[in-house]
């Protein structure tokens, strides 16, 4: 939380959007390494909470649809990838140490590790939830990077894909720094796959959740928390106190 707290006053207090426009202006003035060059900038964009979309947005303006597609995912998952190595080497550790006395936490980071690659997926596709901050979560989790890496490069596709396209509408760097494109219909399109993504995410992640902590009453208890269907029984209270 303090990381995201300075990482956002940072953001707002310096000259964000002056910093990216001198990488963009810097990055045309590259020729045939201006892509590689901005791709890479996505790096310690995602590490330090820097906004993307002005980056992917001038991707596309500056090289096209298909070149700043290539550059922006190529960029956006390794420095994804980054934040989630950062995540996990440093503060994994801790919380395993930290859920280690409390079984229903276990369950519920081995159901996350388990069903990892789609619960990356269907967060990625939603807008709703955080990039950044996503990158760093999952680090803390038991997902395995195989799935994280593959799932977030998939899932994080057609939303590049969107901001390039409409990048490349843009008329001047001007409109790549105001950051709100016109999008029109495919916009439209878009914002609904979003929106049903992020209903997606949240049903699989609670279905994960409820799953994970009835095998945990089970046992803790001994005794069937769930039918076939896993839906949770009714436990007396007087059997059974749970943390």
């Amino acid at each position: 939380m303090l990381l995201v707290a300075a990482a956002g006053l940072a953001v707002a207090v310096l000259p964000t959007r002056e910093y990216l426009s001198g990488l963009l202006e810097f990055a045309r003035s590259l020729g045939p390494w201006g892509p590689a060059v901005l791709g890479a900038a996505y790096i310690p964009a995602c590490v330090l909470f820097v906004p993307g979309s002005m980056i992917t947005l001038g991707a596309g303006f500056l090289f096209g649809v298909i070149p700043g597609t290539i550059a922006v995912s190529a960029g956006s998952v390794l420095g994804a990838t980054a934040a989630f190595l950062i995540g996990r080497t440093f503060l994994r550790g801790w919380i395993e140490q930290r859920i280690a006395a409390y079984p229903r936490f276990r369950a519920l980071d081995r159901a996350v590790g388990k069903e990892g690659f789609k619960i990356v997926l269907l967060s990625r596709l939603s807008p709703v939830f955080p990039f950044n901050l996503l990158n760093y979560a999952f680090g803390l989790t038991d997902v395995r990077l195989r799935q994280y890496v593959l799932a977030s490069w998939i899932g994080m596709l057609p939303g590049t894909l969107m901001y390039v396209y409409l990048g490349s509408a843009l008329k001047s760097l001007a409109d790549v720094a105001s950051g709100t494109p016109q999008g029109g219909p495919l916009r439209t399109i878009f914002f609904l796959l979003g929106l049903t993504m992020t209903v997606a995410a949240t049903v699989v992640v609670t279905r994960v959740a409820k799953r994970a902590l009835n095998e945990a009453v089970e046992k803790s208890v001994g005794i069937p928390a769930s039918d076939d269907n896993h839906s949770p029984i009714q436990l007396d209270r007087s059997l059974v106190r749970l943390p």
